[in-house]
């Protein structure tokens, strides 16, 4: 089985809320929310990979992002390698071009959305990224 590697953006506002979107019903762990981002293309790097997904899905351009940690899962019927990134630094006003709804939360709401089991070492690494501060 292939292993799909992903790039994730965990994006912060000003007041340190983070940007999750929920995934269409359709898709893989459909329902679910998450911290968004998509598929490394060959030949893309990770980088490359999370301003072309996050223009594409939010409409925002990222300046600085610097990798928080590397999540491998396996769901069963497909494993994935999310290799994470903190955005500080965008422009644009997120929204959901792909008819995703999306949500600013504080980092004391996290556990009140359901993530896929990859995301949880995510919401748990914003946790404590955010609690260092």
């Amino acid at each position: 089985m292939a292993i799909v590697h992903v790039a994730v953006g965990v994006i912060l506002d000003g007041d340190n809320r983070v940007l999750i979107t929920r995934r269409h019903d359709e898709a893989h762990q459909g329902g679910l929310w998450e911290f968004p981002g998509g598929k490394v293309e060959a030949g893309e790097s990770v980088q490359q990979a999370l301003q072309r997904e996050l223009l594409e899905e939010l409409g925002l351009t990222i300046g600085v992002a610097s990798q928080l940690l590397e999540v491998h899962h396996d769901y069963g019927d497909k494993t994935v390698f999310l290799d994470v990134y903190v955005v500080r630094e965008f422009s644009g006003e997120p929204k959901g071009l792909e008819g995703q709804p999306l949500e600013w939360i504080g980092v004391h709401q996290l556990h009140d959305f359901e993530f896929p089991k990859a995301n949880v070492p995510i919401a748990e690494a914003v946790a404590a990224l955010l609690a260092g501060r």
